[in-house]
């Protein structure tokens, strides 16, 4: 079965990837590659040797399941706490996407990026208590990442807006041509070690942005808080940065 994801707006919108709500299931989306950016685009846009990969090693879709499922096996039950779900491959009108875990707040709209929770209710204690947790996770299970970003972070919170958890969603898996397992156990944490500082920098940088009025761009924004796709004016950041 085909599933028809043309007909809809994607919830949210990355470097490579368009994000839909699955059409027969609300509780989970579907990730597809953006149209204007093929593998072919993505292998040469980088640089050598890399440009000399296969064009399946481009595939984040295919790297994700991968990584999440390894994740999934060496770290247990509590893997899901802070990296989402992933469900499987599922064919779509715009081609074979990723079935995954749709984080939804207890309101049931879909959560916040951190990137989007920061700029529009700056860096509270709840938040830095979840951003402790989430690190101290990635600390303890030394996983494999790119950098975090809070546009791939998601904030999940209950009805009164307490915080309960952190969800990375993206940038999964080692960056480097070895596989992460073949690191050395030193280079494994100083990597991640790097990771965490990098997303204490990113937020530092957000906090400071907002204190002063500088509205991020919109990348991991949502425009539409809800499924019926209608714009809600009234939230802040909507002119990002050009």
């Amino acid at each position: 079965m085909t599933l028809m994801l043309s007909d809809q707006k994607p919830f949210a919108k990355g470097g490579h990837r368009l994000c839909f709500v699955h059409p027969e299931d609300k509780q989970r989306c579907i990730k597809v590659r953006r149209p204007d950016f093929t593998l072919v685009d993505l292998r040469r846009s980088k640089g050598f040797p890399k440009n000399l990969r296969p064009l399946s090693s481009f595939d984040d879709n295919l790297e994700e399941y991968r990584v999440i499922t390894d994740i999934a096996q060496t770290v247990g039950a509590e893997a899901s706490r802070h990296i989402y779900r992933c469900y499987g491959f599922v064919d779509t009108d715009l081609g074979r996407g990723l079935e995954c875990e749709l984080i939804r707040d207890g309101s049931g709209l879909i959560s916040l990026s951190l990137k989007q929770y920061l700029w529009e209710h700056g860096y509270t204690d709840d938040c830095r208590q979840a951003v402790d947790e989430l690190t101290a996770f990635w600390t303890r299970h030394q996983i494999p990442s790119r950098k975090l970003l809070t546009h791939n972070i998601m904030v999940q919170q209950a009805d009164n807006g307490e915080i309960l958890r952190l969800v990375v969603i993206d940038g999964l898996g080692s960056p480097n041509l070895l596989p992460w397992g073949w690191l050395p156990a030193s280079l494994r944490k100083k990597r991640v070690r790097e990771r965490i500082q990098h997303l204490q920098q990113k937020i530092e940088e957000a906090v400071d942005k907002r204190a002063r009025g500088i509205a991020p761009s919109q990348v991991g924004f949502q425009h539409h808080r809800d499924d019926r796709n209608t714009p809600d004016p009234s939230r802040p950041g909507m002119h990002g940065e050009h």
